[in-house]
């Protein structure tokens, strides 16, 4: 009798064990981090010191994603020997309508991760600057490329050419393996993700395990929450068409044009293609499928676009093949978490006007690279992890700029009711058309090819300065000086709660910053 109460007692602690594990299992996938069995993560070490698992599948860093970030990141690890496993939720080309046009920042950026050829063989297009229209009157905004290579300029192509074409070039390494599937959760054991669970295309739930995930999954991603406080703001959308054979105003230029209520973009992404995007403020477009898109881009936008471009437009909206996608804003909230980071899209995301989510992205892959490049042994996830905070510090001087530049131009291109915005926007295009030292200026800092923090700021208050100055000038009135107040507070509401979120310490002054000066661990 005693045997069976053993036994009866042996079985109810095992089942409760069993009831309570399954509870922490749950809770912690609700946080998009699982846990892991002590035998799953268990470590043996190669010969060469590198982190390897038992059954030899193990890589020393999985990046999630392989987009332009993933791919980019993937190449760029791999030259340097490290194996890389990349993981994509699909590896068929991607059909989007954004991340079209890189800047000349980005392509020099391009060039020093050896993957400048990325832009060869898809029809690609030389972009040399801007056209700005506004109310029937134009000017021509050029890149300053004078003291640069011949080769240097934007680029512009279709996105889903250019993503395969960095894929191909990352699969090419030996020790570089793409695999098509959707990671579904973190693998974290003591504060440290071990790695990733995923599901294949055929439907198999595997892991994968490395010292350091890198998460690349876009603006889309369902990690972030795990990695980082989000934030994410939706401005306004794009809605996207593709003209033929249009001819553009100004050739190899993209153009934007300051229309009512946003402003609408155009730039070659072929020889025989322009890209549309017109921008629609807020989260609700009018219905593709009843015909209120075409009705509005018809009535609304069509007589704002230039005359050359107009007939091409309407034939484009008559074709049908409207698109829309969400124009997402996220700053830069970091949880720093032993053995992962977040990059690109899933990390960081700015107004697209610009154009310059993919030179932050390739940005932030030089100064990573640059951070891991004296690392051999990635397994010291805590103070891999404390290392890797000066990462934050050192990408703001590109990355600060081109989101403040993007946040600030978007309000001021945009039309508004209120008097002193109107004059905002009217002071930002005359002062562009003046050209010289004050057009080079403002377009350097677009391009990506002088990320000055100060020199942004200097350049956004003398646009404000001008336009008081052409309210003032010949006759002040007191109407006229009370719109020149409200024009400087106008633009100070603009600017200084993008800086804020960017963080006023680490964008203006990093050296303050202890992760400014961590040094690599000890080997």
């Amino acid at each position: 009798m005693a045997d069976w109460y053993l036994w009866a007692w042996i079985l109810c602690s095992t089942m409760t064990l069993v009831v309570l594990r399954g509870s922490v299992l749950k809770r912690r996938k609700g946080n998009g981090i699982s846990a892991t069995r002590g035998e799953s993560v268990k470590r043996v070490l190669a010969g060469n010191g590198e982190c390897r698992s038992a059954d030899g599948s193990d890589a020393d860093v999985i990046v999630v994603g392989a987009g332009v970030a993933g791919s980019a990141l993937a190449h760029t690890l791999g030259k340097d020997g490290r194996r890389v496993h990349v993981i994509e939720r699909d590896l068929t080309e991607p059909d989007r309508i954004v991340g079209e046009l890189l800047q000349p920042g980005g392509y020099l950026k391009l060039i020093e991760l050896g993957l400048e050829d990325c832009v060869e063989e898809i029809d690609a297009q030389k972009v040399f600057g801007y056209a700005l229209f506004k109310d029937g009157k134009h000017t021509r905004l050029s890149y300053p490329l004078e003291n640069f290579h011949s080769d240097v300029s934007g680029r512009s192509f279709h996105n889903g050419r250019f993503i395969q074409r960095m894929r191909e070039k990352a699969a090419s390494l030996p020790n570089v393996r793409l695999e098509q599937g959707t990671v579904t959760s973190l693998l974290e054991e003591k504060g440290t993700i071990r790695g990733v669970q995923y599901k294949t295309k055929d439907g198999r739930e595997l892991t994968a395990f490395a010292p350091l995930t890198i998460v690349c999954d876009g603006c889309f991603s369902n990690l972030r929450r795990s990695l980082c406080n989000p934030k994410v703001d939706v401005p306004s959308c794009f809605v996207g068409l593709v003209l033929e054979n249009c001819h553009l105003p100004y050739s190899n230029h993209g153009h934007v044009i300051l229309a009512d209520p946003s402003p609408i973009l155009f730039y070659p992404i072929s020889s025989t293609e322009v890209r549309c995007l017109v921008d629609i403020p807020g989260q609700k477009v009018p219905s593709i499928a009843n015909g209120e898109m075409t009705n509005y881009l018809k009535t609304i936008m069509a007589h704002q676009v230039p005359p050359e471009i107009y007939d091409s437009f309407v034939a484009a909206v008559d074709k049908g093949n409207i698109r829309t996608m969400p124009n997402r804003s996220m700053p830069a909230s970091p949880y720093p978490t032993p053995g992962a980071l977040l990059m690109g899209d899933a990390f960081n995301m700015r107004r697209p006007l610009t154009g310059g989510g993919m030179t932050v992205a390739l940005s932030d892959i030089v100064v990573l690279h640059d951070l891991l490049r004296p690392l051999r042994d990635l397994n010291d996830g805590p103070n891999l992890c404390k290392y890797l905070e000066s990462f934050y510090t050192l990408r703001k001087p590109v990355a600060s700029t081109i989101n403040t530049l993007a946040g600030a131009l978007y309000k001021v291109f945009s039309a508004s009711p209120d008097q002193a915005r109107k004059e905002m926007r009217q002071a930002c295009f005359d002062y562009l058309s003046l050209g010289g030292v004050f057009s080079t200026g403002t377009i350097s800092l677009l391009s990506g090819l002088n990320p000055r923090r100060l020199s942004l700021v200097m350049h956004f208050f003398v646009v404000a300065i001008y336009g008081i100055g052409r309210l003032l000038v010949p006759f002040p009135s007191p109407k006229r000086i009370w719109i020149g107040a409200r024009l400087i507070t106008g633009a100070s509401g603009i600017i200084f709660p993008i800086i804020k979120s960017e963080g006023v310490r680490q964008m203006f002054f990093p050296a303050t910053v202890p992760a400014y000066y961590r040094a690599p661990p000890l080997k």
